[in-house]
């Protein structure tokens, strides 16, 4: 992997690994284009991008971090659960869906979803949840159910996750803030599990190119968090729903 391989992976891993358009669906169809294989040695580098992902999290909400917040993050570890249950039993079956076809079928599905959910979606503000301190138990059971959905390839965590707490009575700002903060254990929890079975592999991998691409990363999520929620100011999801199906039907044509 070059230094050019890790900032373009750096930035796709940034920038959408918090919209609802799925990172892992484009860093495989990245990795297709730029001819790199899934080794080893590219896994323990995806552990370091990921990584700079979540740390971009915290610093965006730092004044959540905190032990006032304990609250939060029992709604949060709760919609954490059904994941992290499901993930770690059918582990195997996940890693056997993983293909183009996969992928561009679930880019198109969700663009769909998203679509339905925005045409019946009644912007109400004074009706919707704007704080994700508001949010309750039940609610954040539902939205980790809805996560369940982001084992399969292509789907996109924060997708499933948005569209989950936008059913429930969040406003779109908070769906959004919602799935930033959810992102938080379920990317620890994965970034841990690879690094403890890719922690070997570091010690092939150059570490210029796992600091360009962890620094690339970070700086671009930090960003596009901000940036996100800015859009959600005066735009829908309707964009990003409209992209997927495009996106998807794009990957069907180019593949076949």
């Amino acid at each position: 992997m070059t230094i050019f391989d890790s900032i373009i992976l750096g930035v796709i891993e940034g920038f959408t690994e918090f919209l609802p358009i799925s990172s892992t669906g484009h860093l495989i169809v990245a990795s297709e284009f730029l001819g790199i294989n899934q080794t080893n040695v590219t896994k323990a580098y995806e552990v370091i991008i990921q990584f700079g992902a979540i740390l971009a999290v915290i610093l965006n909400y730092k004044e959540k971090f905190t032990l006032k917040k304990i609250n939060l993050w029992k709604k949060v570890f709760l919609a954490f659960l059904p994941i992290g249950i499901v993930g770690f039993i059918f582990s195997h079956q996940i890693k056997e869906l993983f293909s183009i076809n996969v992928v561009a079928t679930m880019f198109i599905v969700g663009g769909v979803i998203f679509l339905l959910v925005e045409k019946f979606f009644i912007p109400h503000e004074k009706q919707l949840i704007d704080d994700v301190e508001n949010v309750n138990f039940k609610q954040s059971l539902i939205i980790g159910l809805a996560q369940i959905f982001a084992l399969i390839p292509g789907t996109s965590r924060a997708g499933s996750t948005i569209i989950g707490a936008l059913l429930v009575g969040l406003s779109r700002k908070a769906s959004a803030e919602f799935s930033f903060l959810l992102a938080f254990p379920v990317m620890g929890a994965v970034t841990a599990y690879d690094l403890l079975k890719h922690y070997r592999e570091f010690s092939d991998v150059n570490l210029l190119t796992l600091g360009v691409g962890f620094i690339v990363s970070f700086v671009i999520a930090f960003l596009t968090i901000k940036l996100f929620l800015k859009f959600l100011e005066k735009f829908t999801f309707v964009a990003f729903g409209v992209y997927r199906i495009l996106f998807g039907i794009l990957l069907l044509l180019l593949f076949h």
